[in-house]
């Protein structure tokens, strides 16, 4: 399947103004590019849904903070071409650094209250950076749906939150985390570790679904189920946690026990590579 890759925003607003024309409903799945399962599951409900689908292939470096991977972010847009035609996009929005933030560039988009928590508090400024280059994307391809994965749970709930309280005209759709046949969940930075330490990273859904366990045995007690966590993640020499917390789905404030839905969430790091991992449960 073929479609076209389109890198300025006058140019792709003029083509989406020939698709609403047609009366087209448009889908639009945001990506920072090296696409794996969990954006083609994204891109195929998409298709599903829509009649045109677009994606942004960006590496936003507004997201990025001092000393993160922003340069080292693996890059390939002929292969995520292929990938995105091949599974049902039409359009690869694809811009430039200079194009999305010219010269003098000075507005932001910042959502309060839930981007304190969890990777807000490990890297300030990083939704802010999300939340603008969303805003800026949606505001430039008008989507009628969106998609996001829940594997970036906090990010989801933020984007629905600026999509609520900015009355932007469009539906968010989070869907399932895709995982690797050992539990791993899917992630263009997971080809950052070296061997032993892909062996290791699904320690992550170990800890997670041996919490899951014990809250369906009845454990509410949110102490109890972070020490267990923290017990199966340190088995793991090559495992340095960032943080491990439970947290009330709604507001992602902590919470000590259970008693609705929760939101468990995780980052660790293996040598140089951050991942984050997270689970829904609900009593």
């Amino acid at each position: 399947m073929s479609g076209k890759i389109i890198h300025r925003i006058a140019e792709v607003r003029s083509k989406l103004r020939e698709v609403r024309a047609l009366h087209k409903s448009i889908g639009f799945v945001p990506t920072m590019g090296y696409l794996h399962e969990g954006h083609l599951s994204l891109i195929r409900r998409a298709r599903q849904d829509c009649d045109f689908v677009v994606i942004s292939i960006f590496v936003n470096p507004l997201q990025f903070g001092v000393g993160e991977d922003y340069a080292e972010y693996p890059r390939d847009l002929s292969r995520d071409a292929r990938l995105a035609f091949s599974n049902g996009c039409d359009l690869i929005f694809a811009p430039t650094v200079k194009e999305m933030y010219p010269q003098g560039f000075a507005t932001f988009v910042e959502v309060g209250g839930l981007t304190e928590h969890l990777c807000g508090a490990s890297r300030p400024g990083h939704f802010r950076g999300v939340t603008t280059v969303v805003t800026k994307f949606f505001n430039i391809i008008t989507p009628d749906h969106t998609y996001f994965g829940q594997k970036d749970a906090q990010q989801a709930l933020i984007i629905e939150r600026m999509v609520t309280d900015l009355n932007l005209d469009l539906t968010v759709h989070i869907l399932p985390t895709i995982r690797e046949a050992d539990g791993l969940a899917m992630s263009s930075r997971n080809t950052y570790l070296k061997q032993e330490e892909r062996r290791a990273a699904p320690v992550l859904y170990r800890g997670l679904c041996a919490a899951q366990e014990k809250i369906e045995k009845g454990e509410r007690e949110v102490e109890n189920l972070i020490n267990l966590i923290t017990e199966i993640i340190t088995s793991e020499p090559l495992a340095k946690i960032d943080y491990i917390s439970i947290v009330d789905l709604d507001n992602l404030q902590p919470i000590q026990k259970i008693t609705g839905k929760a939101l468990i969430a995780l980052a660790v790091r293996f040598g140089q590579t951050r991942l984050i991992d997270n689970i829904i449960v609900e009593v």
